[in-house]
């Protein structure tokens, strides 16, 4: 018989709202975003409005209304039953899985810059895979403890984009705007820029994160909406102003994605007399912000798939549970172990830190918005046959409010799929799609295996 675990009301408001701050605030977001040009800032105001908000409202209504563990993988298993729920469920873990390698070569790119350390790729990517198997051991300490790295990488994260908009605006003191900032260069186009928009809508996902640890929630009712809000707010802002600042700072052809949040930092201090000491102590605190991102991701992820695993949707391994505190244990250590096999596999066919940072952002960003797609079909199938269900908050504007939501976020994140798959003016990026085909055609037979076990005989 399977041990239930009571799991300890841990969780308050202000939890969460660090929680999902510094899972969804990256400063990686804001070089990647910045490098389609100036147009990036209109293009995050207007994707605010038109995706991040409605996103926020339906994250909001599913994580008051059906505050289970398990977060999103327990609202898909509600409307589509255990299946989808599992091949949802698998996506949104291995995903995460594959996003850790890149987040942790930008961290040992950013290391080798900040500390002048000159080491190799092989070098890089042997400190990547280190700090992989620090995030799994967060994983395994009790939430009451672990929910303290995003709680501090979120303040990290205020020091860091606080300190950018300051050096910004001492630059701009002296100096002018590196980049044209007109009328017609602000205007969103459909030109070549357009391969970058994905990592801004990319930059916005994850209010639902914090509902997979719905049971250690003390109010899920009341917290859960008004944590989304106050963590939207300031997630928006702060991505905005940061995008600025790479912008005023750096000219669109000089930034580099890995290490182009240093380079603004050195621009926008340099003759200052603590510049160097300044710059080193952001840089740290960008680095515990990478680290504390993914910490929190990796939280939320492998408890969504450990309690698939629970409800025999995915293989036992998942499930597996540290005695006393119910820390995903299994999941916690296949994701060190997939991480550190997709770090080996696509290392050693890089060329650069840069290359290899794109191509494993762009191959799992796929698999992390597909389950986006099932949330958003969830949220309409629910409020189609459990709508006497209390819902303590819902999407405003009545049935066509919650339609126009669902749709507007449903297109965007086909069209951000779309273009991480195929790159303007580049066409079909062969790497993701064969990758994303494996990764989809293995998760199927994990769900598949999982169903069969469930059903042998003990």
């Amino acid at each position: 018989m399977t041990e239930v675990i009571e799991h300890p009301k841990t969780l308050r408001q202000r939890d969460l709202v660090l929680f999902t701050v510094s899972a969804i605030l990256l400063p990686d977001i804001l070089t990647s975003s910045a490098s389609a040009g100036v147009s990036s800032i209109a293009w995050w105001l207007i994707l605010g409005v038109a995706f991040f908000l409605p996103m926020g409202l339906i994250s909001a209504e599913l994580g008051c209304s059906y505050p289970e563990q398990g977060g999103i993988y327990t609202w898909i298993r509600n409307a589509f039953g255990s299946r989808w729920a599992s091949r949802i469920t698998y996506c949104y873990w291995v995903n995460m899985a594959l996003w850790l390698p890149s987040m942790f070569i930008l961290f040992a790119g950013v290391a080798n810059r900040l500390f002048g350390l000159e080491a190799s790729l092989t070098t890089q990517i042997s400190i990547a895979i280190a700090i992989t198997w620090l995030t799994v051991a967060a994983n395994v300490v009790a939430l009451k403890i672990g929910k303290w790295i995003p709680n501090m990488g979120a303040i990290a994260k205020f020091l860091l984009f606080g300190a950018l908009i300051a050096g910004t605006w001492r630059f701009l003191s002296s100096r002018e705007i590196v980049n044209s900032m007109s009328v017609a260069e602000l205007t969103p186009s459909w030109g070549d820029g357009l391969q970058f928009i994905p990592a801004i809508i990319y930059g916005m996902l994850g209010f639902e994160l914090a509902s997979a640890g719905a049971a250690e929630m003390r109010n899920p009712q009341h917290d859960v909406p008004r944590a989304i809000l106050w963590s939207g707010i300031i997630v928006l802002a702060l991505s905005v102003l940061g995008t600025f600042a790479v912008l005023a700072t750096t000219p669109v052809t000089d930034i580099n994605i890995v290490e182009g949040v240093i380079d603004v930092l050195e621009v926008a201090f340099a003759g200052s007399a603590a510049a160097d000491t300044l710059v080193l102590f952001l840089g740290c605190c960008f680095l515990f912000g990478i680290y504390s991102s993914c910490a929190a991701w990796s939280m939320g992820a492998n408890r969504a798939a450990a309690e698939a695993a629970i409800e025999k949707e995915l293989p036992a391994w998942f499930g597996i549970e540290l005695p006393g505190n119910g820390s995903p244990l299994g999941a916690a250590a296949l994701t060190g172990t997939v991480s550190t096999l997709a770090l080996l596999s696509y290392g050693f066919m890089s060329g650069s830190n840069e290359d290899l940072f794109w191509s494993l952002f762009a191959f799992s960003s796929v698999l992390f918005m597909l389950p986006y797609v099932g949330m958003v079909l969830a949220f309409l199938r629910m409020r189609g046959v459990d709508g006497s269900h209390p819902r303590p908050f819902r999407v405003p504007g009545g049935p066509p409010g919650a339609w126009v939501s669902a749709m507007l976020c449903g297109s965007i994140l086909l069209m951000a799929i779309t273009l991480f798959m195929v790159t303007p003016g580049e066409g079909p990026q062969w790497p993701v799609i064969i990758g994303v085909v494996a990764a989809l055609f293995f998760g199927e037979i994990l769900v598949r295996a999982a169903e069969h076990s469930a059903r042998s005989p003990v």
